[in-house]
């Protein structure tokens, strides 16, 4: 028997709660191989973002060009990009599935509210990378951008959204609602067999970054293990939320930096 594998392509967060190294810890949680391909360099604390170097994109391909010569990966994750033609080139390089199913999350704004990407990186992950994308998982505000509409304010709003961004081109849509406050989070998926809302209590914590990174490596960990997948993307949703639930809750025990603190990716392993 081999190891299931999974690969982020993302940037690099310093404080360790975002990006590759969020994707890493969560894959190693779930009982994934973690791989990795690196796209930015950042800036970056519990308190917010100062700067973003770009990793060359042809440098990029040439990462997962060499790793998918080599290894066998069975689901890949993106996260932030960086640069429209680091965007381009991902895109290009995993439309022949060679990584396996792709779950994009469309990394956009930090939780701190710093902007990671500008407007021609939002156009090319809207026209070139959600149509190879077999899950998006944007949080509010990032459904808004990739679809140049107000951001919603009601949860009411959100399937008509998720649904609108199917049409953009990905297999499915997971709308994240966290943003729209209230006692409970809740998002939505969107296939084009219809649309499952999902509900969790929200978690009172100011440990709250790198959640979204968080959610979609977990899904991605899944389904290289065989959880869910194209065609019935709930059981890795379900299972990747109730995950975040367990580290969002213990992520204040950590007492990383004076920010929003990380998630404890670790949650229950650290314990026993």
């Amino acid at each position: 028997m081999t190891a299931a594998v999974a690969l982020t392509v993302a940037g690099s967060d310093p404080s360790g709660g975002a990006g590759i190294q969020a994707d890493l810890k969560t894959f190693s949680a779930l009982g994934a191989y973690g791989t990795a391909v690196l796209t930015a360099l950042t800036a970056q604390n519990t308190r917010g973002v100062t700067g973003v170097h770009p990793v060359p994109a042809a440098f990029v391909r040439e990462q997962i060009a060499t790793l998918l010569d080599d290894v066998t990966v069975h689901a890949t994750k993106t996260g932030m990009l960086g640069t429209a033609d680091v965007a381009r080139e991902v895109a290009a390089a995993l439309a022949g599935r060679a990584a396996g199913p792709v779950v994009c999350d469309p990394v956009m704004v930090a939780t701190s509210g710093d902007r990671l990407v500008d407007d021609d990186a939002i156009a090319a992950v809207r026209t070139d990378l959600l149509p190879v994308t077999d899950l998006v998982t944007p949080n509010v505000p990032e459904a808004a951008a990739l679809l140049d509409v107000a951001p919603a304010t009601t949860v009411d709003e959100l399937p008509g959204q998720a649904r609108a961004l199917l049409e953009l081109g990905p297999g499915a849509v997971l709308l994240k609602g966290g943003h729209l406050g209230g006692t409970e989070s809740v998002d939505v998926l969107a296939t084009a067999g219809g649309v499952v809302v999902t509900r969790r209590p929200r978690v009172d914590t100011a440990a709250t970054h790198g959640t979204g990174c968080t959610l979609s490596s977990a899904i991605a960990a899944l389904v290289a293990r065989g959880v869910g997948g194209p065609g019935d993307w709930e059981p890795a949703v379900e299972r990747a939320r109730d995950h975040l639930q367990r580290m969002l809750a213990a992520g204040e025990s950590l007492g990383i930096g004076s920010g929003h603190g990380p998630v404890h990716h670790f949650a229950g392993i650290w314990d026993s």
